[in-house]
C-alpha cells in the first residue's frame, strides 16, 4: 500500500489494482481548481467544464487500467529471421509533471527470438496501453520496450518515441516546435556495432 496525502487525510490505494474512475469526485475537483485559479465555474461558459475536464482525463488515462499483454501474448509462427519494424505509430500521452499534452510518434523494431511474431496492430495498441497514463517519456519508452521484451522475448529490440512537449511549448521555457527524443536498445542491436547504426537509420527512416 502507497500512502497518497490530500490534506490532512491519507487515501490508501493499492497501485496494482486499477481503480473504477470517479468521475463525480474528479468533476468536484476540477470545480475546486477553478474556484482556486480565481474563476466562476457557475458562469455560462464554465458550467459544464468540470464534468468535460473529468471525461476527457478518464480517457487520456485509459491505459491505466488496461494489460499490454492482452495485445502481446497472442503470437503466430512466422519464417523470419530479419527485423520486424513498424515506424511512426502516433501517441499521445499526458506529463505526469504538469497534466498537460505530449504527442509525437513511436517506432518500434524487434528480431523475432523463437520464430514467432505478433500482429503489427498489436505493437501500436502496446504503445497506445502505456502512452494513455500520466507519463515521463524516459518511463514511457522503457515500459514499451519491457512488455515486448517480457513476451516476445525477441533477439533485439529497439523503441524510439520522438515527442512534442506542451509544458515545454505553453509555459515555463516557452520554446514551440522543440521536439524530444528517447530510445532504448536491446539484444543484438546494442551487442553488435555493426547493427546499431542500421536501425538506428530504420527507426529515423
Amino acid at each position: 500500500m502507497s500512502p497518497v496525502h490530500a490534506d490532512s487525510h491519507i487515501i490508501h490505494m493499492d497501485l496494482a489494482t486499477p481503480r473504477v474512475p470517479d468521475l463525480k469526485r474528479a468533476a468536484a475537483a476540477v470545480r475546486e481548481l477553478l474556484i482556486a485559479i480565481g474563476e466562476d465555474p457557475d458562469r455560462e461558459g464554465l458550467e459544464d467544464t468540470p464534468k468535460r475536464v473529468a471525461k476527457s482525463l478518464v480517457e487520456q488515462t485509459a491505459g491505466l487500467r488496461e494489460d499490454a499483454g492482452v495485445h502481446l501474448r497472442r503470437t503466430f509462427a512466422a519464417e523470419y529471421e530479419g527485423a520486424v519494424l513498424v515506424r511512426d505509430i502516433r501517441i499521445e500521452s499526458l506529463c505526469e509533471h504538469h497534466l498537460l499534452p505530449f504527442m509525437g510518434t513511436a517506432s518500434v523494431a524487434y528480431v523475432p527470438g523463437d520464430g514467432r511474431v505478433v500482429g503489427l496492430s498489436k505493437l501500436a495498441r502496446t504503445c497506445d496501453v502505456f502512452a494513455r497514463r500520466p507519463q515521463v517519456q524516459e518511463r514511457l519508452t522503457r515500459e514499451i520496450a519491457d512488455a515486448i521484451d517480457e513476451h516476445l522475448h525477441p533477439k533485439a529490440l529497439a523503441v524510439r518515441i520522438q515527442a512534442e512537449h506542451l509544458c515545454m511549448c505553453v509555459r515555463g521555457a516557452r520554446k514551440q516546435g522543440a521536439s524530444t527524443i528517447t530510445t532504448v536498445i536491446r539484444g543484438e542491436f546494442r551487442s553488435n556495432p555493426d547493427l546499431y547504426p542500421e536501425v538506428m537509420g530504420m527507426l529515423r527512416g
